[in-house]
């Protein structure tokens, strides 16, 4: 049987968020959406969970670039679960530039052999579950990864998200001793260089994992130092961090 297609419909064909290209919300999304419709956010931060997660990207173009690797990391009790972590390469659509192998060091013979992101997303979901989601900068993490799960799975993850990055920036603020402190050029916001400069342990840069591993580190020492360590609920960290992003 033939099918009349556009003319728009065949020269958009790659835009997802044109009526004829989405899809339905996969279940697990779906369910995702529901659950933090009604999320409470004042249980003491031991009765949540949260996943901990970075990604490596071919490069920074959130339309023309994509995901290479994810890794995840669990916190239950305020307790890194080291046997509960997620980690996968991915095969991209594209080439992998050689800028971005130098920076990961994912190179496209890893990446042959991966799995396809729509194949990895919902494993992804499921392993995020009812977790609130930690990255460092983790705007450009969550966006990546719900732009593509809105192209393959009609939907988006509405798990809040924490900032260590903005987590580092109140920690230092509170520290100043004088105006003249918040001009210091020489702050850096790095997580290699704050995990140094607070004594964490030290994983290596740029692989998922470890940078989620890192991260975890960071995010659970912010939360025992800020505000001399009196924040006990989610809402108490919210409201100590009022412009943080959250999905």
């Amino acid at each position: 049987m033939l099918t009349m297609i556009h003319p728009l419909q065949s020269l958009f064909s790659w835009w997802p968020s044109l009526p004829w290209n989405r899809r339905d919300e996969h279940a697990l999304l779906k369910a995702n959406r529901e659950y933090f419709s009604a999320f409470s956010q004042d249980k003491p931060l031991t009765e949540y969970e949260f996943v901990v997660f970075d990604t490596e990207l071919t490069g920074l173009n959130e339309r023309r670039d994509e995901v290479v690797s994810i890794g995840a990391v669990r916190i239950r009790e305020m307790r890194i679960d080291l046997q509960n972590c997620f980690y996968t390469c991915i095969q991209p659509d594209q080439y992998v530039p050689k800028s971005s192998t130098l920076i990961h060091r994912i190179t496209p013979c890893q990446t042959e052999e991966a799995p396809k992101l729509e194949t990895v997303l919902p494993e992804f979901a499921e392993f995020c579950g009812q977790a609130l989601l930690v990255g460092h900068n983790i705007g450009l993490d969550i966006g990546f990864v719900n732009r593509a799960l809105k192209k393959h799975l009609g939907g988006a993850l509405h798990n809040p998200c924490l900032d260590t990055m903005r987590l580092a920036m109140l920690y230092k603020e509170s520290q100043w001793e004088n105006y003249y402190d918040r001009y210091n050029l020489n702050v850096s916001y790095t997580l290699t260089d704050l995990s140094k400069e607070y004594g964490l342990p030290l994983f290596d840069e740029h692989n998922a994992l470890q940078d989620a591993m890192q991260t975890a580190y960071l995010f659970l020492f912010f939360v025992h130092k800020l505000h001399g360590g009196k924040i006990k609920t989610l809402r108490d960290l919210f409201l100590a961090g009022r412009s943080w992003r959250w999905v």
